[in-house]
């Protein structure tokens, strides 16, 4: 039968998608609106979905359902899942024995230790955390914490130098803790005449 009304019929709400509001997904098109998870209902994009057939889901919920099953599978590598996704309707129980306990002992205070223990910035001793971590010298700082202890100029890769724990650029340094002499440290001809 002829579709006279306009684009395809959505994968999700079965009415009709115009090209403006289309979202192309294994060969079917879902409005923009409904092109969402079919188990927890997230809002998907081209990065984030998983399709199956004619189902969507998210990465996560489709690792749940038709990923390895078991502890520790389903969530990406290294992570420990006992969640069997019942509160989103996946029944993934289906032929896998669950053990009731993990297989490799977990210990909550260390995991609680390690969210504590956050790096030191030296020069401010506040807690450094990832999104604003520079190392230097061996320790973390804060980007605005990574200035010359001399001058106060920001630094980089490229103009960083360290001594006893402390940063400098690579003029305070050679002024400070370089070799002495003419030619060196700021001394002239002038001053040596003198």
């Amino acid at each position: 039968m002829p579709n006279w009304g306009g684009g395809a019929k959505c994968g999700a709400c079965e009415k009709t998608v115009y090209h403006a509001e289309e979202i192309q997904c294994n060969g079917r098109s879902f409005h923009k609106t409904c092109f969402h998870c079919m188990a927890c209902r997230k809002a998907l994009d081209s990065t984030t979905v998983a399709a199956h057939e004619s189902e969507i889901y998210c990465k996560t919920c489709y690792g749940r359902k038709y990923g390895p099953k078991g502890i520790g599978f389903g969530q990406g590598a290294g992570c420990l899942s006992t969640d069997t996704g019942d509160h989103l309707g996946l029944n993934l129980q289906q032929g896998s024995p669950k053990s009731s306990h993990p297989s490799t002992p977990t210990n909550p205070s260390k995991f609680a230790k390690k969210m504590v223990d956050v790096d030191k910035c030296p020069r401010c001793g506040k807690s450094v955390y990832a999104a604003e971590k520079i190392m230097g010298g061996g320790k973390p700082w804060h980007k605005t914490c990574f200035r010359c202890a001399i001058c106060g100029k920001s630094l980089e890769s490229t103009n960083v130098t360290d001594k006893d724990g402390e940063l400098y650029c690579k003029v305070c340094y050679a002024k400070n803790f370089g070799p002495k002499g003419i030619g060196f440290g700021g001394l002239t001809q002038v001053e040596k005449k003198e």
